[in-house]
């Protein structure tokens, strides 16, 4: 085994601490409270400065448009050091296959590096709104993931964090597009190799709930879009990989508490993409009322934003007609994972009483995953929500695959 992988589990078990109560909080309240904290920080000083190391030269998928230091964020944690950049980059969207820039967050380990380098993580994370301003690169604490991925790049690994398209710079925010999400990811890998030397090609995506469809969609397209890298496996925790079914809860107002704002936050995005989409086909008397402060991600609204989400009724939000219904069901099956053969293992860990996520859509997900072809781990845990799923497994899973050794796989 390669010379500190057992680290890993240490790493990945802070990661997962974190993911955890990050995602067992409502949307709405942790979009507010990590961009609150975002708008509350310390002026920063001193400004971004360009990355020596960084190579600007080139075009297509995962070259750099900018990598630049990020003055505001620590880089040190527990006396050791860490090189940290906010990059620019190119990337594809999965819906047209058009080059977009998008931006994120690399990160690696200070000193010398292994033989071949320093293995990667690419971390995919959860929702923290669909709006410019809502990009972890921007705030000084990676929107709250900064230990996760500093704890990380303690144990001897490279870290690539995307914002996703449309979060971070400009355009918009496809949310609940795997595929983007994961084109994305893999990217972020491409630009933290053109930002800093000593790095592998042999890496390994890692994500929770918006970020578990979009670890679970760049092992799909890993081989194909990337094939100079090395994917050695993806865990998907809590993953949103086919969420077409919140429609029918929609229709049928049986939505949880915590699909309510989900589901508004699709219809908005789906509105933003396609003008001809009448919002108001979704939203009537509170939701219509208090719309825009139910999906902002910054200023006073986010103060509102809990209270607001109370007064929304089921009936507030169902589809006026089957053919709207219908219409938003087309466009989310487009986003789902899985559309092909597994590039390298996955890992599936999800709970049976998820609120935001049903335990069914993802059971049938992995089914579909299997008749396409791989390899598939799974946990499903009865009576386990959307944070709080015991990962023990993943922890070792993770370092077998950094060293080489064979997957079990539970398809049938």
């Amino acid at each position: 085994m390669r010379k500190g992988l057992p680290a890993l589990a240490i790493a990945v078990v802070t990661v997962v601490a974190v993911a955890a109560i990050a995602l067992s909080l409502p949307v709405g309240e942790r979009i507010a409270n990590k961009v609150i904290e975002l708008l509350r920080g310390d002026v920063q000083t001193a400004q971004p400065v360009p990355i020596e190391t960084a190579d600007l030269s080139g075009s297509g998928p995962g070259t750099l448009v900018s990598a630049t230091t990020m003055p505001a964020l620590r880089t040190t944690t527990n006396g050791r050091a860490l090189q940290a950049a906010r990059v620019v980059y190119r990337s594809t969207n999965g819906d047209s296959g058009a080059e977009t820039v998008v931006s994120g967050s690399v990160f690696t380990p200070v000193g010398q590096p292994p033989s071949d380098g320093w293995p990667i993580v690419s971390f995919g994370h959860g929702t923290t709104g669909i709006d410019e301003e809502c990009g972890p690169s921007r705030s000084d604490s990676l929107l709250g993931l900064s230990e996760p991925v500093f704890g990380l790049v303690k144990s001897g690994y490279a870290v690539a964090l995307a914002d996703y398209q449309g979060l971070g710079e400009g355009g918009i925010h496809p949310y609940t597009d795997a595929k983007t999400a994961g084109l994305n990811m893999i990217d972020a890998v491409r630009a933290l190799r053109h930002t800093f030397g000593g790095t592998s090609t042999r890496w390994l995506a890692f994500g929770g709930s918006q970020g578990g469809g979009a670890a679970w969609a760049a092992d799909e397209q890993a081989t194909p879009y990337a094939p100079e890298l090395d994917l050695v496996g993806a865990v998907a925790y809590a993953p949103a990989a086919d969420v077409t079914r919140i429609v029918d809860k929609a229709q049928a107002d049986t939505l949880t508490d915590d699909q309510r704002p989900a589901f508004m936050a699709i219809v908005e995005t789906l509105a933003r993409l396609h003008p001809d989409l009448d919002r108001d086909d979704y939203r009537r008397g509170a939701a219509a009322k208090y719309w825009d402060i139910m999906l902002s991600c910054a200023g006073n609204d986010a103060h509102d934003r809990v209270n607001a989400l109370k007064l929304v009724t089921p009936q507030d939000i169902e589809p006026a007609t089957p053919a709207a219904a219908a219409r938003l069901r087309q466009l989310l099956a487009k986003w789902a994972v899985p559309q092909r053969r597994l590039s390298a293992p996955l890992s599936v860990v999800y709970g049976g009483e998820d609120t935001y996520i049903d335990a069914q859509w993802t059971t049938d997900a992995i089914a579909r995953a299997c008749a396409l072809g791989g390899t598939v781990d799974w946990d499903l845990q009865p009576h386990s929500g959307h944070g709080d799923v015991d990962i023990a497994h993943q922890f070792q899973w993770v370092a077998d695959r950094f060293a080489g050794k064979p997957a079990t796989n539970d398809c049938p």
